[in-house]
């Protein structure tokens, strides 16, 4: 079974902090998942974050127990990544790490599989545009969670091949390889009771003859999704069926002031129905607060989602759905069989030129832009009444769709089984790899990454001279080894330490300048092993600029 290093950057698993994320309740989901799942003999993780890896290894802990062999890789160890076959990172950031690979000629050492969440930013469709000209290898492959959005992705990487051909001429332009594999949940987490049920119905002070519709989610208007036109449903639900309906939305917004706004305005909307409020961030929160529902609702309308886990997890805690038929729900939700998938309306295509313009000129920030694309989507509200009736009006057929909803997800969303969906891309990836044999070496003119070329090289034209193999130094009268001493231990001089020869090396250099007057610098970088010339070449400039040694210039003036 191939191994995997997962890129462990604490920020994109961590639910615990003020500002939850979906793509970070995704992320404690996977690993959570993987570990439970993965059949692979030891886990490997990439700490590209270069935490202690104590406080990493707490953290995982955190998440789900390991219960085989950790291997940690340090955030420079790229060639390290070998050894486990394959990288899967948190985001669909495949070219920079392509780039990355290809500077270090380790193109057909490792694997790089990622993930799309949100798709909608200036960064992410940046990077999607960008993989078209990274270094990406066949053994590369983008991850889309629903079909939507690896059709937007698909569109998008044909935008960007199309200007490639017309404009520039290019003929040479392999497609990034995706493959559509959903999100998961442990569904055993959303595991209710009839306990928790009336805990919650007395802290929410609930009465028990009302129906309680659940939202789970941020209470963003622009960037999550525009809670009116349900409130909307609701209120006509309450009129349909003359039943008592409470909607318990759990979630948390930016700050308090938008929090009250958000929840005042949406009250406002449904009068008669009973509306309650919890902090989704709390801890005791996540998993619970299935407890308390009846059904689960959520018109999304918002270019920002791609999948949508809470549908999926309200399918793991047994409850039937009514969402809208937007993107990734679409394929979560079997309509008349989980709940009820709502139709949306928007736009035609050419309609959005100039929102697009506007966003691509900084008038408008991302809230804005999504937000302006949702207020132009249309949620059928009287189909949305309808289902959230029908669902009111019969306990059997909530327990009918709640039943099947729970048996969907744990037969195609519990990770048990999309973990194996992973493992079989990477092993797919790894064979390709090998099939691919030994890289080819590179014409020498070319950069090994031309978007990060060696400073030295681009800004060669800074300096006087250059140090070369045959440039002669000397050692500054007075200097000595204990001259090191001071500039190691200065703030000023000893920062940029990683390009440097160790103290070490530089005590051989002065030693050897003591004892001759002057040195050719391929002299001295001949006295150190192969591996280590680089930072003796470099360091004898650090010992120039500081006055340890003298360079002596090829000519007595500066052109003029």
């Amino acid at each position: 079974m191939t191994n995997v290093a997962l890129y462990l950057n604490p920020e994109a698993f961590n639910t615990k902090g003020p500002a939850l994320m979906g793509r970070q309740s995704a992320g404690e989901g996977f690993l959570r998942g993987y570990l439970r799942h993965a059949r692979s003999e030891d886990i490997h993780f990439w700490n590209v974050a270069d935490r202690p890896v104590a406080e990493l290894d707490a953290f995982v802990q955190a998440i789900g127990a390991i219960d085989r062999p950790v291997k940690w890789i340090a955030r420079h160890d790229r060639l390290g990544l070998g050894d486990a076959g394959s990288v899967h990172m948190a985001s669909p950031r495949l070219a920079r790490e392509a780039w990355a690979r290809r500077s270090i000629r380790a193109s057909n050492r490792y694997g790089i599989s990622g993930i799309t969440h949100t798709t909608a930013s200036s960064d992410v469709t940046d990077m999607l545009a960008d993989m078209m000209t990274a270094p990406l290898e066949p053994w590369d492959f983008l991850i889309c969670t629903s079909q939507a959005v690896r059709a937007s992705v698909d569109l998008q990487l044909e935008a960007v091949r199309d200007d490639l051909q017309i404009r520039l001429g290019a003929t040479r332009l392999p497609t990034p390889e995706l493959i559509t594999i959903p999100l998961g949940v442990n569904v055993d987490d959303f595991s209710v009771s009839d306990a928790s049920r009336q805990n919650w119905r007395r802290e929410l002070d609930i009465p028990d003859d009302a129906v309680v519709v659940l939202y789970v989610g941020r209470f963003n208007v622009r960037a999550k999704m525009n809670p009116a036109p349900m409130a909307m449903a609701l209120q006509r639900a309450v009129e349909l069926t003359g039943k008592k309906i409470a909607w318990v939305q759990a979630g948390w917004a930016g700050s308090e002031a938008l929090n009250k706004t958000y929840h005042d305005e949406t009250a406002a909307f449904c009068p008669d129905v009973i509306y309650r409020v919890v902090d989704g961030r709390r801890a005791d929160v996540r998993f619970s607060i299935w407890s308390v529902g009846d059904i689960f609702f959520s018109l999304s309308d918002n270019i920002q989602e791609t999948f949508g886990l809470t549908p999926v997890e309200a399918m793991a805690a047994g409850l039937p759905n009514v969402i809208s038929d937007w993107n990734g729900y679409r394929d979560t939700v079997r309509h008349g069989v989980d709940g009820y998938r709502i139709a949306t309306y928007a736009p035609r295509a050419g309609l959005g030129e100039d929102l697009a313009y506007r966003a691509a000129s900084d008038w408008i920030n991302y809230d804005a832009y999504v937000g302006s694309a949702s207020q132009v989507t249309a949620v059928d509200l009287g189909e949305a009444a309808q289902a959230i009736a029908d669902l009111v009006a019969s306990y059997d057929l909530r327990r009918t769709m709640g039943q099947a909803a729970q048996t969907r997800a744990r037969q195609i969303f519990d990770w048990s089984a999309i973990i194996p969906q992973y493992e079989a891309l990477w092993d797919e990836m790894n064979t390709r790899r090998g099939r691919a044999g030994p890289e080819q070496a590179a014409p020498r003119n070319l950069a090994r990454n031309p978007r990060r070329l060696d400073p030295f090289h681009l800004f060669g034209g800074y300096p006087t001279e250059w140090l070369t193999a045959t440039t002669m130094v000397a050692l500054t009268p007075g200097q000595s080894a204990q001259s090191l001493g001071p500039l190691i231990r200065s703030s000023l001089t000893n920062h940029g330490g990683a390009l440097l020869p160790s103290k070490l090396e530089m005590d051989r250099i002065i030693e050897c300048l003591s004892r001759t007057p002057k040195l050719r610098v391929a002299d001295l970088t001949n006295l150190f092993p192969v591996e280590r010339r680089l930072f003796v070449e470099r360091g004898l400039l650090w010992m120039a600029k500081y006055q340890i040694v003298t360079i002596l210039p090829r000519s007595d003036h500066i052109a003029v």
